[in-house]
């Protein structure tokens, strides 16, 4: 509870100093009558098929997002989360042989205890149709693409008496482009004019390593969207 009341606290505080930084450097290009944006960030949980371990890593991301409004009720839902986390925890030992990774030891020569997980930095983007409900509710769904640009096995354990934590990096063995599908489910504060909670799933079709098949990404996020500015409503005509 701790972490995501510190989420929300960060998200709040960069909401406010880009809100006065963007409209010094854009003013209203960002915003129009059918054009909304803000500032998207959250909770995500993660996980990698294809492996023996289940284990689910818990990570944050941050970005930013336009929702276009199309026609009536529907729009469409993009931008990118440019702080966005893949991978998976608790790594086995069978697990860490397919990916040919190393096993730290001790001056005695025995392996040193602690957990290995697999670390993924992506950019991801989605782009998806949007069902706004009368209610504030809303329902989305399409896809979403990623570029992943930084892997890495991570050890972390007790070394001679202190906790320390190990990278070994594996960029090498990574497809860098991620492709998939996502659905939502939200509801907007405020009467319809505040900000957004949304939960959304997502499943990757691409394979995550080049050669190991089956590794797919998938991630289970709990989103909090912050608009800054709302695009003005057009003024009603003088009788």
């Amino acid at each position: 509870m701790k972490k995501v009341l510190l989420i929300i606290f960060m998200i709040v505080s960069i909401s406010a100093q880009s809100q006065v930084l963007i409209t010094l450097l854009l003013g209203d290009k960002l915003n129009s009558p059918g054009i909304e944006f803000g500032l998207e960030g959250g909770l995500n949980w993660t996980q990698v098929s294809g492996f023996e371990s289940k284990d689910m890593a818990q990570k944050w991301n941050m970005g930013f997002y336009f929702n276009i409004r199309i026609k009536n009720q529907l729009s469409l839902y993009t931008g990118v989360l440019v702080k966005a986390n893949n991978g998976i925890d608790g790594l086995t030992d069978k697990d860490l042989t397919a990916l040919g990774a190393f096993r730290y030891k001790d001056q005695n020569g025995d392996l040193l205890e602690g957990s290995y997980s697999q670390k993924l930095n992506t950019f991801m983007v989605p782009i998806l149709l949007r069902y706004n409900f009368k209610n504030h509710f809303f329902i989305a769904a399409g896809p979403q693409f990623g570029l992943m640009y930084k892997s890495w096995i991570e050890f972390s354990g007790d070394v001679d008496g202190k906790e320390a934590s190990i990278k070994e990096v594996n960029k090498d063995k990574i497809n860098k482009i991620d492709a998939g599908a996502t659905a939502a489910i939200g509801y907007r504060l405020m009467h319809g004019t505040g900000w957004t909670i949304s939960a959304k799933y997502y499943y990757g079709f691409v394979d995550v390593f080049k050669d190991i098949s089956g590794t797919k990404n998938s991630s289970i996020f709990i989103e909090l969207n912050i608009p800054i500015g709302a695009g003005k409503k057009p003024e009603k005509e003088k009788k």
